[in-house]
């Protein structure tokens, strides 16, 4: 039944609004402050937490996608040209060379792209 109250004697809306919860907006009321020589109450509206955290989230991916790129790229050159150094070795039986010289490339290569990645900030 639509009208009955929660709580005998107190109205729904009145249980939200002693919450600090608005209904039907999406913001919490962050409580009543007293303001001094205003003769009344003043409502001081803040974010909700969960729009505030999915604000902060979309902020630090947005920051670290171009430090995620380059460590993708240090991992991927090292895994790239190790391989392919290890195949120059199985192709030309020249073990443990080709590695050797495919990992240190590898490692160059991706260590540049990192360094190009964060002193571009």
């Amino acid at each position: 039944m639509p009208g009955l109250p929660l709580v005998p004697g107190v109205a729904a809306g009145e249980i939200f609004h002693k919450a600090g919860i608005l209904m039907g907006a999406s913001r919490v009321c962050a409580g009543t402050h007293d303001v001094p020589g205003g003769g009344g109450m003043a409502r001081q509206h803040r974010e909700s937490p969960l729009a505030r955290a999915a604000r902060g989230l979309q902020e630090n991916v947005s920051r670290s996608g171009p430090v995620a790129g380059a460590s993708y790229t240090l991992i991927g050159a090292i895994i790239l040209l190790g391989g392919i150094g290890y195949t120059v070795d199985a192709w030309q039986q020249t073990a443990p060379w080709g590695l050797v010289i495919g990992l240190t490339l590898g490692i160059v290569v991706g260590f540049y792209e990192l360094a190009k990645t964060v002193w571009r900030r």
